[in-house]
């Protein structure tokens, strides 16, 4: 036997447990975003703003503003399933307010 190689025994009970590791994923985020339309009112846009992204009212002021000049803004990026219910929540108030305002979601 080579010398420096320790000797192998060849009756051993003892096994090696191996453990993979596994690397959480952050999960995939969801931009929501705010559309123009010639209906909705800025008042609308601002409320929703406020109330359903806790956004400041300089901040959603900013926001209505820029969905006013470029037709759209995202509103906030969150998992799939909270953009999900940001996106029917205003929905649901846009229907209640008889808006045609159309909020949708898309991957970051």
């Amino acid at each position: 036997m080579p010398k420096g190689r320790p000797k192998q025994q060849e009756d051993s009970d003892v096994a090696v447990a191996t453990e993979k590791k596994v690397r959480a994923q952050k999960p995939r985020q969801w931009k929501v975003i705010l559309h123009n339309d010639d209906f909705t009112t800025m008042e609308f846009v601002i409320h929703v703003l406020t109330t359903v992204f806790s956004r400041t009212a300089g901040d959603a002021t900013e926001l209505m503003l820029q969905v006013h000049h470029n037709g759209f803004c995202v509103a906030g990026v969150y998992t799939y399933e909270i953009a999900e219910t940001k996106v029917a929540t205003v929905e649901r108030l846009a229907k209640a307010a008889e808006f045609p305002f159309l909020c949708t979601m898309e991957p970051e």
